[in-house]
């Protein structure tokens, strides 16, 4: 995958330690972790952004944002610039404006306006500072445990997470936080299902307008679906639990992910995309 030009929009943490962390709201922890694979809660592997909208904000770190320097820091920035044309573009069409989210690149823990935000978390995004947090060790993981690798793979993760931006601009996740809060167990794992559908979804297009600007070369596509494969709830349920269990799903399916996936890609267009209709 070629990337062109980097986004304003990332700031690297890294080198920081857990010195993001110093002032109030160290103790808030945002997503729960229960220690499977190698300390990643599967229901936030990529994302379990409408539970972050139930906390209190805590104040980001200060001082000046520093951009990445390093290849796989620019690469992120890369791909979130590509994010910021296309989903730019689209909005346009909707007659509204696009707010660019942020992405910070960080290292073992990080404040966010969510809260703490550590690495054992995976990929995830926080909707009350409107920014994608990423340590970038997951790509190894995505690579090693995951065995999908591939910097399309690696793009898939941050379109995936961009993906939770846009149904927070649209008021998607507002709508089914509320939904969720009202139903029972099951009805909120099925609604969570359906949100993190649409994001992989919204990754697809994304994937396909890239692809019209000659950015996805052979074989990336397939990066991409292998990445989504791989973190289905019934590929991790079979590797860390021996067994598959539907009704705890929360992000779908190895064959749902990549299904919405390659629905966004074929379409290009937002409405493509109501996994709220069926999935």
């Amino acid at each position: 995958m070629r990337i062109e030009g980097q986004s304003s929009n990332v700031e690297d943490r890294r080198g920081m330690g857990r010195g993001g962390l110093i002032g109030g709201g160290i103790g808030t922890i945002v997503l729960v972790v229960v220690g499977l694979m190698f300390g990643i809660d599967p229901r936030v592997i990529l994302g379990l952004a409408e539970t972050a909208q139930t906390v209190q904000p805590a104040r980001a770190p200060q001082g000046p944002a520093k951009a990445p320097t390093d290849a796989e820091g620019q690469f992120v920035s890369g791909v979130l610039l590509d994010t910021e044309k296309t989903w730019s573009a689209l909005f346009q069409q909707l007659g509204r404006g696009y707010r660019e989210p942020k992405v910070v690149i960080f290292e073992q823990a990080t404040r966010t306006a969510c809260g703490t935000g550590q690495s054992a978390m995976g990929p995830f995004y926080c909707p009350l500072d409107q920014s994608v947090y990423i340590d970038l060790a997951f790509y190894k993981a995505l690579q090693q445990r995951f065995k999908a690798p591939g910097d399309t793979a690696q793009a898939y993760v941050i379109a995936h997470e961009v993906g939770h931006h846009v149904q927070n601009q649209l008021g998607i996740m507002e709508k089914v936080q509320a939904m969720r809060q009202r139903a029972s167990e099951a009805q909120a794992n099925q609604l969570s299902v359906r949100l993190e559908l649409q994001a992989d979804c919204f990754a697809g297009v994304w994937a396909h307008h890239a692809n019209n600007r000659k950015l996805l070369e052979a074989g990336d596509v397939e990066e991409a679906m292998r990445a989504a494969a791989a973190v289905g709830d019934d590929n991790i349920q079979r590797r860390t639990q021996g067994q598959i269990v539907p009704e705890s799903f929360t992000h779908g399916s190895s064959e749902q992910r990549m299904r919405w996936f390659m629905t966004g890609m074929k379409s290009g267009q937002i409405t493509a995309c109501n996994t709220f209709e069926g999935v």
